[in-house]
């Protein structure tokens, strides 16, 4: 017994302890020296028979395995730790340099700032961080000056009049969200369903996510504000996405609470597919009237580099069909790309609902991407515009003449 107490202390001393005390870890390993030498000891008069004998080769693999994983976990978190500081210290510096960097900055913020590929990506990065922080003072400033004011004119007013305006307007302001609310609540029951496809995560930086929640927390106001509202389904929503984070921070405590329906499930899992049309810019099929019986599909989507196709080619592979809305024959379309916001494409979508007016529905487009809207076919105004073009860059009369004469013949033939 003591022979093998003995054999255990020439262990630890010329094994164990000259490793821990490289790595600074001996004070942590007297005490469990201590501990083994007594369950060794307690074990072996208790069961233990004097035959049996003690493994020391395993002994030593298990302290030296032990006291490296210890040194190797200490070790990750001083890296990661450093790594850390030396962020905030290249960001001090940066600030101090007069770059736009913010003033406050989180941990995750910091790890997303080192994981940039490249210094520019880290520019742009910081500078988007710097803008928010911009725009979140000055928002609060606002409220602030909004809360002031409001206290002021409270202060002025009259005790009587003002009182019962403000009640009025308490009690109207609380009727009209429980009227939105049952609306809303009925459509979840017998409304026409909208589904907003959430699977363009990967396609999308974490600023254009959080523009695209922006824009779809836009769409569920107007829908739960109007006469008829959809039942909106946000399908392939998954709960660790970047979309469920960026929702959490805009609804708090309302994202339980809201009558939507949010699922995890493809949309071809939920509806028939002979009901689906998914709605892009990038389909050859142009949408002629508003159908209440199909179900359309809207990518929540905000590209800004604008990949074309991303949406058309997702809709191909699950076999859908596609349409995409008749901005030629309605508008002269300016310059760009026919890409509108999500909660345009929801006024649309609504005004087409209840009215069926496509000039109605399409005044929603911005009017900087129109010229205005048109009579005639969209070709006769091209060619048209072609000849004032050529009466700009100063052609020949003679040549500007017989061209809008043959367009004129073609039209009387047509005629």
């Amino acid at each position: 017994m003591q022979s093998a107490n003995v054999l255990l202390k020439k262990i630890v001393t010329s094994s164990v302890l000259p490793f821990a005390a490289q790595h600074g870890m001996k004070k942590d390993l007297f005490p469990l020296s201590r501990t083994l030498s007594l369950s060794l000891c307690l074990k072996q008069d208790n069961s233990c028979s004097p035959s049996e004998k003690l493994d020391l080769d395993a002994w030593k693999k298990v302290m030296k395995s032990g006291v490296q994983e210890e040194v190797s976990e200490t070790v990750s978190e001083r890296k990661e730790l450093s790594s850390l500081a030396a962020a905030r210290e290249i960001l001090e510096m940066w600030r101090l340099a007069g770059r736009s960097v913010p003033q406050n900055i989180s941990e995750e913020q910091l790890k997303t700032f080192m994981e940039c590929p490249s210094k520019s990506a880290k520019k742009k990065y910081l500078k988007y961080l710097h803008l928010k922080e911009l725009y979140k003072k000055n928002d609060k400033r606002k409220m602030d000056e909004k809360r002031e004011r409001r206290l002021e004119t409270q202060e002025q007013a009259s005790k009587t009049d003002e009182t019962r305006r403000n009640s009025f307007v308490c009690l109207w302001a609380n009727c009209m969200d429980r009227a939105y609310s049952w609306r809303v609540a009925q459509s979840m029951i017998f409304g026409q369903p909208l589904v907003f496809d959430m699977s363009y995560e990967k396609d999308m930086s974490v600023r254009e996510v959080a523009n695209t929640v922006r824009q779809l927390v836009l769409s569920e106001g107007c829908n739960r504000r109007s006469v008829d509202p959809f039942h909106i389904h946000f399908c392939n929503l998954k709960d660790d996405s970047v979309y469920h984070k960026e929702f959490i921070k805009h609804y708090r405590e309302a994202w339980g609470k809201l009558l939507i329906t949010v699922t995890d499930q493809c949309y071809t899992d939920v509806f028939p597919k002979d009901k689906l049309i998914y709605l892009t810019a990038d389909s050859p099929k142009v949408m002629k009237t508003f159908d209440h019986d199909k179900i359309y599909i809207v990518g929540s989507m905000v590209d800004r580099s604008i990949k074309t196709g991303v949406s058309l080619a997702r809709a191909k592979r699950l076999g859908l069909e596609t349409a995409a809305l008749p901005l030629e024959k309605y508008l002269l379309w300016n310059t760009g790309a026919k890409n509108l916001t999500l909660d345009q494409m929801m006024h649309i979508l609504l005004t087409l609902k209840d009215t069926g007016d496509w000039k109605k529905a399409l005044e929603f487009v911005p009017k900087r991407k129109y010229y205005g809207f048109v009579s005639k076919p969209v070709h006769e105004l091209k060619k048209t515009l072609n000849l004032i073009n050529t009466l700009k860059l100063g052609k020949r009369q003679e040549e500007v003449r017989k061209q809008f004469a043959k367009n004129y013949s073609k039209k009387l033939t047509q005629k």
